[in-house]
């Protein structure tokens, strides 16, 4: 029904401005996940200057590796309670109303980190940034897939994904250059620039236009969609699909919304959707096994010991080179992400997902073998393509993937849920890596249990995750439609 230049003219400069805003959150949740890794040795004192600390802070705090560990990790479990608070608190206040409130974290928790003068001020100040990073990763996606148009919520939602790659890209780069003196508190002080530019453009965001419509705020859901899409563009199909009758006063005088069916035909409004009840409910429940599954899956294939450790990983193959390379990992895993983000749109969220987890199972035999054989150049390509696999789908797509199998009434509950899943899961991994890698023997040896999980995992995928691509609700995904007109 569309023109090419009525479709064109949806992506508008204020579409691309509102996800450039949401997605400043993921950014950060990459920066904050790898800040600590190039300055480590210069935080904890173990690499010492002869100059003076600044504005009468201490140059370094001195910690063992298990106190850092601690101050690293408590990062993650700031995630999983921002991660738990961020659906309930978006699906009953609204999307914008999260969004402003992960960047008060943003703020307050760099601001602890770069004036930290103990462990005990600069662990708060991860947990603070960590609740913002759980909130922003959860309700970032949500407000991106609800105002990108239907043709492209695949390649904009790849954006979360996009800029979490950009944070780490950034904080590793700071990191190779500023992890000196008492510069390493420059590194940590950039990220509450980046949360208080992040509440300024916030301003300037709108409510998403289908929390509004599921709330009956059906003039304002349509007004905001046409200013988002942009004056000239034809909305009604996309208002019809947020199932919701979105009538404007002037309409007030036709028989029955053209953008809803008869009134006899419509279930009554649903409530939103508590935690409790999205997983014990018959209804919602595969919606929930299929995301946590493949946000358990993007963490348990191996990317965060990639991520995380490739430097100690890789030193003793590469002394000269492991630091460099980690760099260059970050951004082959940025460019892979941008240059795959329209294939969801365009051969589907599970093929991207398949592809992306054969590929990561390959990669990963192929790097126990460099590894254990001492291949520099195989170990090095592995890693490589095995983050370049990860980017054409395990990466962006299980955020993609949470708002479109549910409704809105849900969304915030199962996407809660499912970076719940991911935070536990990247919780574990950042924990027990070293100790597992050591367990057994080290030389590559752990890659062969990670090709194994990717090769369960495709199964899983294979077997309960649906295609969503071209769906334009949750029932249509599941098969539903045709059982709620009969009903």
């Amino acid at each position: 029904m569309a023109s090419g230049h009525m479709t064109h003219s949806k992506v508008t400069p204020y579409l691309i401005y509102l996800v450039f805003i949401t997605t400043l959150g993921p950014l950060q949740f990459g920066y904050h996940l790898a800040e600590l890794n190039a300055p480590q040795a210069v935080i904890t004192c173990e690499r010492k200057s002869i100059h003076s600390s600044a504005n009468g802070l201490p140059q370094c705090i001195p910690m063992n590796s298990s106190q850092f560990g601690l101050v690293s990790s408590i990062y993650t479990l700031g995630g999983l309670l921002g991660a738990l608070l961020a659906g309930p608190v978006s699906t009953k206040h609204g999307r914008l109303f999260a969004l402003r409130a992960t960047t008060i974290f943003f703020i307050l928790g760099p601001v602890a980190e770069t004036l930290a003068p103990s462990i005990p001020i600069l662990g708060l100040g991860r947990l603070l940034s960590g609740v913002g990073s759980g909130a922003a990763i959860v309700v970032g996606p949500i407000f991106v897939s609800e105002v990108a148009p239907p043709t492209a919520k695949g390649f904009f939602g790849a954006f979360t994904q996009v800029m979490t790659c950009v944070g780490i890209l950034l904080t590793q780069t700071l990191g190779y250059f500023l992890s000196r003196d008492s510069m390493w508190r420059f590194i940590l002080a950039i990220a509450g620039i980046i949360g208080a530019l992040e509440l300024l453009g916030l301003v300037f965001v709108p409510e998403s236009p289908a929390w509004l419509a599921d709330r009956q705020k059906h003039d304002l859901a349509r007004r905001v969609l046409q200013q988002i899409r942009g004056r000239d563009a034809d909305i009604h199909s996309e208002l019809e699909g947020m199932g919701s009758s979105t009538r404007s006063d002037d309409d007030a005088g036709e028989q029955q919304s053209l953008l809803s069916p008869p009134s006899s035909n419509l279930p009554p409004k649903q409530p939103p959707v508590t935690m409790a009840r999205v997983i014990t409910d018959p209804e919602y429940r595969p919606a929930i096994v299929a995301v946590v599954g493949i946000m358990i899956a993007q963490q348990f294939t191996g990317i965060n010991s990639i991520i995380m450790y490739s430097v100690s990983l890789l030193q003793s193959i590469l002394p000269t080179t492991a630091a460099l390379l980690s760099v260059l990992i970050s951004a082959i895993n940025l460019v892979m992400t941008l240059v795959c983000s329209p294939l969801p749109d365009k051969i589907g969220r599970k093929t991207c997902l398949l592809s992306s987890i054969i590929g990561m199972g390959t990669t990963s035999i192929l790097l126990a073998l460099g590894i254990y054989f001492n291949i520099k150049a195989l170990s090095a390509v592995s890693v490589l393509l095995f983050v370049a696999s990860f980017a054409v789908g395990v990466g962006p797509v299980p955020f993609i993937m949470a708002s479109e199998l549910v409704g809105p009434e849900s969304v915030g509950a199962t996407q809660s849920w499912a970076l719940a899943a991911n935070w536990i899961s990247t919780f574990v991994v950042a924990q027990f890596f070293p100790m597992l890698n050591d367990a057994l023997g080290g030389r590559g040896k752990i890659y062969w249990l990670f090709a194994a999980m990717s090769g369960i995992f495709a199964v899983f995928i294979y077997l309960r995750v649906p295609e969503t691509k071209g769906k334009k609700n949750a029932d249509e995904v599941w098969g539903r439609e045709d059982q709620r007109r009969r009903d």
